[in-house]
């Protein structure tokens, strides 16, 4: 049986009874026979500082509320081996903070980054308070959070292998997702995941390096959201008295048009291949330089050559499932915080797709740095489209519905969110991004690669078996 441990708080921050580790579940990790990942469960909630109301409902906004959004992003941060660290001491705000090489130093004091983070979870909870609430729906189609204070799920787990012996978490993944990430039974946590704001896990392992597995409710926060308070949390363990970003709520100044969200798409049954690619930075650089001539010198970003290189690519892999004369089409959500004029530190959904549509012969013929003007024609578009969408000048159609079939492909854009700079006074992650793509949806994730790679990572579940080869052989042609 699995211990749920409650906290307590106290005025002015939250302080944490000690997590019983007694009774703990140990998991077996595949391919190594003696490794074991045992888990401590528990939760975290605020009490009397809460910075809100309690019991407060706090309605959601348009986008917050689209069906598609109601459910949790899961993702992994992996840390370093510290085990020659210590955390820094607190430090007043403005202060320099770095890392302290401590070979010699033996202290009782030192923390692990268990409690490092669970510590500066429960105290961001006092300024990031909905998420402790619930999601609840009431009205139909209007979910809304009700700051309950009930707390987020925390779970602390150690591993008895090191990072190096799980490749650093690197593809395939070495340990189930499942054992990264909280996944509560009912008995431990009885309440319905879709209805959480959020999940933590802190996952130890023997050479001192640790993994945060996340998991979001993208109704409350978007990507940039999450890390904004992923990074609220990192500045309180690094000793800061407030986060350095004010969170917003303020959905209500976010736009509500009278437009009624489209139906939820039926998903295709494909069985998509997963392929990762690493562009090195060098690769991105000569892309770009080509871009710039062949415009006259105007720039472009390493996402834009990435995704072209990509949409290219794609559309010569499956050329021959293609209709004849059909269009081919890539989709990626922009965030349009400037375009609406938002608060800094809004942290609700603030993004708006860019669809890119083009005949499949059109685009297989292109050049990348064509089809980079392409896509920057696109990006132009986004602030008059999102204004006229937001008052409601559509005609009623909404922007955000979208076709799943295997002519379209979707990107995710997690190389600018804001999960790389996250430090809990470790220094800053060597990776950051989801943890697995939809195998039902021609999909790309963008992130950072992994340090030390200097680059960009594209994990692609995008193209069926009898393409892969075709799509990888193209997508690596030219990679130094």
């Amino acid at each position: 049986m699995q211990l749920q441990t409650p906290t307590h708080l106290a005025e002015p921050s939250i302080h944490l009874l000690p997590f019983h580790l007694s009774n703990r579940q140990s998991l077996a990790l595949p391919l190594h026979d003696r490794a074991t990942l045992e888990k401590s469960h528990g939760h975290l909630h605020g009490d009397q500082a809460f910075r809100g109301p309690r019991a407060a409902t706090l309605p959601l906004a348009w986008v917050d509320r689209y069906p598609t959004h109601r459910g949790l992003v899961e993702s992994s941060h992996i840390y370093r081996g510290v085990a020659h660290m210590l955390p820094p001491p607190p430090a007043a705000e403005g202060d320099a903070l770095q890392l302290l090489e401590a070979p010699e130093k033996k202290t009782t004091k030192t923390r692990s980054p268990a409690a490092v983070v669970r510590g500066a979870v429960a105290d961001a909870l006092v300024h990031y308070y909905p998420f402790a609430g619930r999601i609840v729906e009431d009205v139909p189609g209007r979910p809304a959070v009700v700051c309950t204070g009930e707390g987020v799920y925390f779970v602390e787990a150690a591993a008895n292998c090191t990072l190096a012996d799980v490749n650093f978490m690197e593809r395939p993944l070495l340990l189930a997702k499942e054992q990264l990430v909280p996944c509560p039974t009912p008995e431990q946590w009885p309440v319905e995941p879709r209805n959480c704001p959020a999940m933590i896990q802190v996952t130890t392992f023997t050479c001192g390096g640790f993994v945060v597995g996340l998991r979001t409710n993208h109704a409350v926060a978007d990507g940039t959201g999450a890390a904004q308070f992923l990074n609220a949390v990192g500045d309180l363990a690094r000793g800061l008295q407030e986060p350095r970003v004010k969170p917003v709520w303020a959905r209500d100044s976010f736009p509500d048009p009278d437009i009624k969200p489209g139906p939820l798409p039926e998903l295709p049954v494909l069985a998509l291949e997963y392929i990762a690619f690493d562009f090195p930075a060098t690769y991105i650089a000569k892309l770009k330089s080509e871009y710039a001539a062949f415009t006259g010198g105007k720039i472009c970003s390493g996402f834009d050559v990435v995704i072209s290189k990509l949409w290219q690519c794609r559309t010569r892999a499956i050329a021959a499932a293609t209709p004849g004369g059909a269009d081919v089409r890539l989709c990626f959500f922009a965030s349009v915080r400037h375009v609406l004029k938002l608060e800094h530190g809004y942290y609700g959904n603030a993004i708006f797709p860019v669809k890119v549509s083009a005949p499949a012969e059109k685009v297989a013929g292109s050049s990348v740095v064509e089809l980079v003007a392409t896509v920057r024609e696109a990006k132009r578009r986004v602030a008059e489209e999102c204004l006229s969408w937001a008052e409601g000048r559509t005609g009623g159609r909404d922007p955000f519905q979208m076709a799943f079939d295997y002519e379209s492909v979707y990107v995710s854009d997690w190389s600018k969110l804001g999960f790389s700079d996250v430090d809990y006074g470790y220094g800053t992650p060597m990776s950051a991004g989801p943890l697995v793509n939809c195998d039902l949806i021609a999909s790309v994730i963008v992130m950072r690669a992994p340090a030390p790679l200097d680059g960009t990572r594209l994990l692609a579940s995008c193209v069926t078996k009898e393409h892969a080869d075709e799509f990888a052989r193209m997508m690596r042609d030219g990679l130094v």
